[in-house]
């Protein structure tokens, strides 16, 4: 069971952009507080086309949903939006790199 909604609509995205971020070599995460009533952890993923083909960006993707549902239950903000922005490093970056970025990223702008 994963402990996050995902975020569909184009205006989540843009008005995440509005937050606060944090980048690392592998992604860039984005943290927006909804400012409502709603506890619920959100994610978005996006991998732009500069990136790779089709399965390199599916390939980020999936390992992205997997850090998400290890560390975003526990480690993620209440009530927030959180995107992750897949950067051409984290092709090759090794997935225990990636795991020790996300928590550093959710330390510094989580909190």
């Amino acid at each position: 069971m994963r402990g996050y909604s995902v975020i569909k609509k184009r205006s989540d995205f843009l008005a995440a952009n509005r937050g606060k971020r944090y980048a690392t070599p592998g992604f860039v995460l984005l943290v927006r507080d909804r400012q409502d009533d709603n506890p619920a952890i959100r994610l978005g993923i996006t991998i732009t086309k500069k990136v790779g083909n089709a399965v390199i960006r599916n390939r980020m993707r999936r390992r992205f949903r997997a850090l998400a549902q290890e560390m975003l239950a526990d480690k993620g903000k209440p009530g927030a939006d959180h995107i992750l922005i897949g950067r051409d490093s984290g092709i090759e970056r090794d997935f225990d790199a990636l795991r020790a970025d996300m928590v550093k990223a959710l330390g510094k702008i989580g909190a």
